[in-house]
């Protein structure tokens, strides 16, 4: 199929490249960084979803939405924003197959930074408008919250064995996601599934779980 991947150069956008790519598909990777994938079968345009001119690319059957900031200053117009915007473009059209968003546990809980936690709860409820507007495609639209992952943007917390393990101590298991299950799961959703749409996956190791019952 051929499947276009934001914010591709790095973490849970690199792997879902590579999963994709390791399956046979054509995937053209859109980032503000240089292509860090270099096989056959891949394309990759240097934009910012936000501001930056998006490369035309017709016929799109699946659009993973995963470019992101965290506590930035421009999360709301990177997340929220560049997603609509890259979405809109590339989405709704009648070669659609299936529109995936890269949303974050915060969008259930609201923790993390304010406009992060906003800029994602906001995403998966676009995700919602966004199923509404493919359904006529037969396509389907849904999105995947993360709790912890494994990749250079927590590397604060993740080297820091005090931090760490304050954060092992708020889930079920304790672990965070590698980048490559998010990305089976990505693989899941828009290429097996064909019946669920309009909903959001979390994916937190049991955060979200964990109550200490104290008697």
């Amino acid at each position: 199929m051929k499947v276009v991947i934001t914010g591709t150069s790095s973490g849970i956008g690199k792997a879902i490249a590579e999963k994709f790519l390791a399956c046979g598909h054509c995937v053209t990777g859109i980032d503000v960084q240089p292509a860090t994938i270099a096989r056959k079968g891949y394309a990759h345009f240097i934009a910012d979803v936000f501001s930056g001119e998006l490369p035309e690319i017709s016929g799109v059957e699946i659009l993973i939405n995963n470019a992101g900031v965290q506590n930035s200053g421009m999360d709301i117009d990177v997340n929220l924003k560049g997603t609509i915007r890259v979405t809109e473009k590339y989405a709704v059209q009648k070669e659609i197959k299936s529109v995936l968003f890269i949303a974050s546990a915060s969008a259930r809980t609201g923790s993390e930074f304010p406009e992060y936690a906003a800029s994602k709860g906001g995403m998966v409820a676009y995700m919602k408008n966004t199923a509404l507007r493919v359904a006529c495609y037969g396509a389907t639209s849904n999105s995947i919250s993360p709790g912890g992952v494994r990749t250079a943007l927590n590397e604060r917390v993740m080297n820091e064995p005090e931090l760490w393990q304050k954060i092992m101590d708020e889930t079920l298991l304790p672990k965070w996601a590698e980048p490559e299950e998010i990305a089976e799961w990505a693989y899941f959703v828009t290429v097996v599934n064909r019946s669920m749409t309009a909903q959001d996956i979390l994916v937190d190791n049991g955060e979200e779980a964990k109550s200490n019952f104290i008697w």
